[in-house]
């Protein structure tokens, strides 16, 4: 329910703003300002849930989520572009609360099936993939008010997550483990494996904000229209979710780092589409691989990191994990509305392209030096 809220403002808010914004440069402010949001809630989120609980931290989040809703609802409705970029950051708290459902199910499964956990929980994104859409097509043209029935909509799937939320029953850590600190941060973070999997992280997460926030305005200014800026939506968030049913599979089968390389090379190829043309299979086919990259990379990394801690360090790792993740996300929809603004669309895909190549040759190196003896070590010591 969540994951389809963020579409809807993911298709809309640029356009949004771009209608409210007296400057266009600003247009995807609102959509930076769920970003930047999630970020900064990230690690409040991350040691709240430490004390009170995953239930009672996602019920918190949920009903903020609720009440940015219904502020952006009336931003539209009175035409102020501030109050709705306020909204959509009350909003975005929601999401820094929401970013651990994948964590809360990695928590409660066996290291085995820790990626497979990780990788549900994003597939039920598949249902937003349908219904997030499908709320801007039925909704659109509901209220004499452009885009505001769409934006009140919203108040129906969180009204649901909370219903859903109230019944989670995940235990509480004991007073021992909230008490304990374990290892100093700055030496769990300088871990390699930490390293190449906040870095892949980033990188996978900063490209797919960037491109995703900066396409519904782009193909609006190719001539496209709403409806159909919404269908590649649609398709790059299958992209996303729909290989979340196997991708878990796949990191047990093949490796975790195998499977990160895959998701760059991904963001390559969306790249490569991208600027090759601007008709509208050119933005369907680079969205998806966009989406299918951000899979393989934000699954991978998220198991990855979940190798580099222990349990009584777990909110603090997951807190640095996310914040840095989704500040580098924030970074990139900030971007790509000046860029698209100052350049064009191609600009905006080519500047993602050095990072992710670099971010590859990190994970080779990383892959050719220290995973497989540090993976060893641990099952090593697993078994004695």
């Amino acid at each position: 329910m969540h994951i389809s809220s963020q579409i809807v403002l993911f298709t809309l808010a640029g356009l949004v703003g771009q209608m409210l914004a007296d400057d266009k440069a600003l247009a995807t402010l609102p959509v930076s300002a769920v970003i930047v949001a999630t970020a900064l809630t990230t690690i409040p989120a991350s040691l709240l849930m430490k004390r009170i609980g995953r239930r009672a931290g996602f019920m918190i989040g949920s009903t903020t989520g609720l009440t940015g809703i219904l502020i952006a609802s009336y931003a539209v409705w009175s035409s102020s572009f501030w109050l709705f970029v306020i909204g959509s950051f009350i909003v975005g708290i929601n999401g820094g609360f929401a970013q651990y459902y994948r964590f809360a199910a990695a928590d409660v499964a066996s290291r085995e099936f820790r990626p497979r956990a990780i990788s549900y929980v994003i597939a039920g994104g598949i249902a937003a993939a349908v219904i997030g859409p499908q709320i801007v097509r039925w909704t659109n043209d509901l209220l004499p008010v452009p885009f505001l029935g769409s934006i009140l909509s919203l108040t129906i799937p969180i009204l649901i997550a909370i219903l859903l939320l109230s019944q989670l029953s995940i235990p509480k850590l004991s007073d021992e483990e909230i008490k304990a600190t374990g290892r100093p941060l700055f030496q769990i973070t300088s871990n390699p494996t930490f390293i190449v999997s906040v870095l892949s992280g980033m990188v996978g997460y900063g490209t797919m904000s960037m491109i995703m926030t900066a396409t519904p305005i782009a193909m609006v200014g190719c001539g496209f229209g709403i409806n159909e800026s919404a269908g590649v939506i649609q398709w790059h968030v299958m992209g996303m979710f729909i290989p979340a049913l196997f991708t878990g599979h796949l990191i047990n089968r093949f490796g975790v780092l195998p499977i990160v390389f895959t998701g760059l090379v991904l963001l390559m190829g969306c790249v490569a589409t991208a600027i090759a043309g601007i008709d509208i299979m050119n933005f369907t086919i680079a969205l998806v691989a966009l989406g299918l990259g951000w899979n393989f990379t934000f699954v991978g990394a998220s198991s990855l990191l979940t190798e580099t801690y222990h349990p009584s360090e777990r909110a603090k790792v997951q807190a640095t994990n996310d914040f840095l993740v989704f500040g580098t996300a924030a970074l990139g929809s900030v971007s790509a509305g000046a860029m698209l603004d100052a350049y064009d669309w191609n600009t905006v895909n080519l500047f993602a392209l050095p990072l992710i190549a670099l971010t590859a040759l990190v994970v080779i190196w990383y892959a050719l030096t220290h995973h497989r003896k540090l993976r060893l070590l641990k099952e090593a010591e697993e078994t004695a």
